[in-house]
């Protein structure tokens, strides 16, 4: 039985005194300060009333110590739940309800909300955390001590709980387990070339894979250091470069570098690599920063379900327009999406997935689980064929899914809010092309009162219903929607006639 932790630790340099971060303010933590502050947080959730096997909910801003907290959450066996910080009250209560933590961690701005809504959610214990490392669970972690016997767990057992969005109805919990994370984490270091030499500039959100599992576990599995930036900000990546060797991205990351006049190839001649993920990054994109750098990004596809699944090469030929070959020990096929029959090179149908990367079903859903697995493969939604090389490209979304600046976004979500008002009889949801965020959320909708055209007002009614970067950046009122002969709303059209207007 190896804790997802104890695999990474056996990794860390033997001079624990060696860098693993480098904060915003200049402050350095070593691997020795990540062993104690981990212990610490290992202890302070424990004493928190916290067992293994629980889960841990964190809504709080990216900080070090939320990191730390992740990394106590494995040493003590507990199951690590991070939450966007843009999902509201309404939101949150599901999310108490569905997975009912042991322990709530926020803001402390948000202290006295969170702790009603959780009183009514049936969550026993909520503690603070801000972006600073203060609050009440970082002040009984500094009481506690830096020691911690890490807690023995079976590969199977779980390490991490994501929610991702559903397609009808609420969320789902994706279960992670140890042995999830650590292969993908010791398949990518490898496939990547991360070694201890390595400094990973670090702007990513912390709630979601990309920047939690994929860039924080391939630091700690290689030994590497990493620059931590609470934000993307593209000032403070210009001047953090020149230090870096490495960097993990969203396509609107390095699209807003190329807006930057002092972007050039100077600026980054030392770096090792360039990675983009979480979005569809743009042919045009990858060449124009080829051009502009000499740099070739290397774009990879996974999904919260699975982690990394695809990568284009480390050496050899990076194509623009696709996701690269899949990782080794991982099956990639594609099929039929309705009869499951698979299909040859070339040909477009879904992609299935195999592997140690995937994860192990949707938490109490054990019916959508079994819906969304095939002949042991699970089913990604995701569209796309596998080319001669076996190169694999997306070419669609099944079930309409929208990404927009990384994050993933499903219409249905958006449409069951806005039909919920008094005022709309009638909605679609799109994702139109968007400059920066790679698509943008449109709203197509049929009043209830003709004549009715105040988007603004189903905006204000949206504000508490959904995260920000789910609601809709435009809305468009129409008489009627169009619809097939079967009554089912034909988005096509509708994206052919809004694709402007993002």
């Amino acid at each position: 039985m190896t804790n997802l932790y104890a695999r990474l630790a056996d990794c860390f340099p033997e001079d624990r005194e060696q860098r693993f971060a480098t904060l915003p303010g200049g402050g350095i933590v070593s691997y020795a300060d990540l062993a104690a502050r981990s212990a610490r947080y290992a202890n302070a959730i424990v004493a928190s009333g916290v067992a293994p096997g629980d889960r841990v909910a964190v809504q709080a801003e990216k900080s070090i110590d939320m990191l730390m907290l992740y990394l106590g959450c494995l040493r003590a066996g507990a199951v690590f739940l991070p939450l966007n910080t843009a999902y509201t009250s309404g939101e949150l209560d599901y999310f108490m309800r569905d997975a009912e933590p042991a322990l709530f961690v926020c803001d402390p701005a948000q202290a006295d909300p969170i702790r009603a809504l959780a009183a009514t959610a049936g969550v026993a214990r909520v503690e603070t955390l801000d972006d600073a490392g203060g609050g009440s669970l970082a002040a009984i972690a500094a009481d506690c001590a830096g020691t911690f016997e890490t807690v023995p767990r079976a590969d199977d057992d779980l390490a991490a709980i994501l929610y991702t969005s559903g397609t009808t109805g609420r969320s789902k919990g994706a279960m992670l387990s140890h042995d999830n994370l650590a292969s993908n984490a010791f398949t990518l270091r490898e496939h990547w070339r991360f070694t201890g030499a390595d400094v990973l500039l670090h702007a990513l959100p912390i709630f979601h894979t990309h920047g939690l599992f994929v860039a924080t576990n391939v630091v700690l599995a290689a030994g590497a250091s990493m620059l931590f930036l609470s934000r993307f900000d593209v000032a403070a990546i210009m001047a953090a470069l020149p230090r870096a060797t490495a960097m993990m991205g969203v396509p609107t990351f390095y699209i807003r570098l190329l807006g930057e006049a002092g972007f050039d190839r100077a600026l980054v001649a030392h770096m090792r690599l360039f990675i983009s993920g979480s979005a569809p990054l743009s042919a045009d994109i990858h060449r124009e920063f080829n051009a502009r750098t000499g740099h070739a990004i290397l774009e990879r596809y996974g999904m919260t379900e699975t982690n990394m699944n695809t990568s284009n090469p480390y050496d050899g030929d990076r194509i623009a327009g696709t996701v690269g070959q899949p990782l080794p020990g991982v099956s990639i096929r594609i099929a039929d999406p309705e009869s499951g029959e698979i299909l040859s090179q070339g040909k477009i149908g879904v992609i299935e997935i195999a592997g140690p990367n995937v994860f192990k079903g949707y938490w109490r859903m054990p019916e959508k689980t079994e819906a969304e697995f095939r002949g042991g493969h699970f089913i990604s939604g995701d569209l796309g064929f596998i080319d001669a090389r076996g190169y694999v490209s997306i070419v669609g979304r099944a079930k309409d899914l929208i990404i927009s600046g990384g994050f993933n976004i499903y219409p249905a979500e958006v449409e069951t809010a806005l039909d919920k008002l008094a005022q709309v009889h009638e909605s679609a949801v799109i994702g139109v092309p968007h400059p920066d965020l790679g698509e943008a959320v449109v709203a197509v909708v049929v009043p209830r009162d003709p004549g009715f055209a105040d988007g603004d007002a189903l905006k204000a009614a949206l504000a508490d219903q959904l995260a920000r970067f789910k609601q809709p950046r435009r809305i468009h009122f129409v008489d009627a929607l169009p619809k097939n002969a079967m009554g089912k709303i034909q988005k096509t059209v509708l994206r052919e006639r809004y694709a402007e207007a993002s």
